[in-house]
């Protein structure tokens, strides 16, 4: 059995390979049940959560994540999330490796918008915007200009320097990269928006969405958080990466349902519908696009089988 560091699973993923291989696995017959949240209670610290996100195809390959979250860390400074991915054969068992879950969550997150952007997006995009600076932001950036040619990016979050960090870590991209302060400007000048945070209150507002945009929401993955506002889903022709995982865990989706504002028709496809049957969601160039993802555990197992095949 293989043990694979962070290091080795970034080498094996390369965007491109792994946008390639999610838009396979979208078609295949992987069952991926719902994750399970077990909450461990601590003494003393605040209760840390175990999550547990498993998938398979038959005669192939198995795999689980195993994910801690363990809040108080950050007081320590060490990370709040920690992940490992196994990967075992489906015809006997066995395993096969253990890697670094964090990466490859990652990389696999990022490359699932790209790939929805690849549909939904423009073709004659030119403005990037990234809202939020954390982790997964740079990846993102990265992903997208896989599927686009974009000439410039912009980078707004709620830290001036640390939008101003993620500008200078990005330096090696041949293209402008700017920080911008004001996030309606920001919308503005932007063709497509991704958006990775963790805001209980909406960033995006209707008003701001222009004819054409393409949103990209990432970070809101619980029902009690959102980057967008009611008016902004009313007015985007939507498509998720699952329905159960966006009707249970998206805070945005969850609330426009409950507040009667839209109903489930409104999502327009999934991933798996929007790759197998090419649905044509952008009718014409003045449609907004929204594209939400809370993650599948079907991700998780195409990338680990492409850390496999590059090894």
């Amino acid at each position: 059995m293989r043990l694979i560091n962070a290091e080795s699973v970034a080498k094996c993923l390369p965007y491109s390979d792994l946008i390639e291989k999610l838009r396979v696995a979208f078609t295949q017959d992987t069952c991926a049940p719902e994750r399970t949240n077990h909450t461990i209670k601590n003494t003393q610290d605040a209760a840390s959560s175990l999550l547990l996100m498993p998938a398979w195809k038959q005669e192939e390959s198995i795999g689980i994540k195993i994910v801690s979250v363990f809040p108080e860390n950050t007081a320590n400074n060490l990370s709040a999330v920690h992940a490992s991915y196994i990967l075992m054969s489906a015809k006997d068992g066995l395993p096969k490796a253990i890697m670094d879950g964090s990466e490859l969550t990652l990389r696999r997150t990022a490359c699932a918008s790209a790939l929805a952007a690849d549909y939904l997006a423009k073709d004659h995009t030119k403005t990037l915007l990234m809202i939020g600076t954390g982790n997964l932001a740079p990846h993102l950036i990265r992903a997208h200009m896989k599927v686009r040619d974009y000439s410039k990016v912009l980078v707004w979050g709620r830290r001036k320097e640390k939008a101003e960090q993620l500008v200078s870590s990005l330096k090696d991209l041949d293209i402008e990269i700017l920080s911008i302060e004001n996030i309606e400007k920001a919308c503005s000048l932007a063709d497509v928006i991704s958006c990775a945070t963790l805001s209980k209150d909406a960033l995006i507002l209707g008003e701001w969405l222009k004819p054409g945009h393409h949103l990209d929401l990432v970070g809101a993955f619980t029902p009690e958080m959102r980057e967008v506002n009611n008016e902004a889903i009313i007015k985007s022709r939507v498509v998720v990466d699952t329905y159960n995982g966006a009707l249970s865990e998206s805070g945005e989706l969850i609330k426009a349902l409950k507040d009667g504002d839209i109903n489930e028709s409104h999502i327009l496809a999934d991933m798996r519908e929007l790759i197998l049957f090419k649905k044509n969601i952008r009718e014409d160039e003045d449609n907004i696009t929204l594209f939400k993802s809370v993650g599948t555990a079907l991700e998780d197992l195409a990338a680990a089988e492409l850390v496999i095949e590059k090894l």
